[in-house]
């Protein structure tokens, strides 16, 4: 069974579809199929679906959507640049106060 997202145009019709299944594997020094592949597959796909609305969000606005912890956010927006998992472009700029050295993200295709 090939499971996947789905984001929808504004008519109503599919506008793109990724099947995060088809990809490889994620990777990492502590990375551990068996424990890892599920939740770091959901969690992608949940960050995907927000940042694919094409806002400027920040780590925090996210997590508020996608209940994930900031950190795996940040590593899924690192993870959504690779080829492998779409090779989206993910820009980043700083939000209010330079000084506080909050960032927002926003993903494009």
């Amino acid at each position: 069974m090939r499971r996947g997202l789905t984001r929808m145009n504004g008519s109503g019709k599919v506008s793109e579809q990724i099947d995060l299944f088809d990809k490889p594997d994620f990777d990492g020094k502590t990375y551990d199929p068996a424990l890892d592949h599920s939740r770091l597959t959901k969690q992608l796909g949940r960050v995907w679906q927000d940042m694919s609305r094409g806002e400027w969000l920040t780590l925090t606005e996210i997590a508020a959507w996608t209940g994930d912890p900031p950190a795996s956010i940040s590593a899924r927006l690192r993870d959504l640049r690779k080829p492998r998992f779409g090779g989206y472009t993910v820009n980043k700029r700083r939000r209010g106060n330079p000084e506080q050295g909050l960032f927002e993200y926003q993903m494009e295709r």
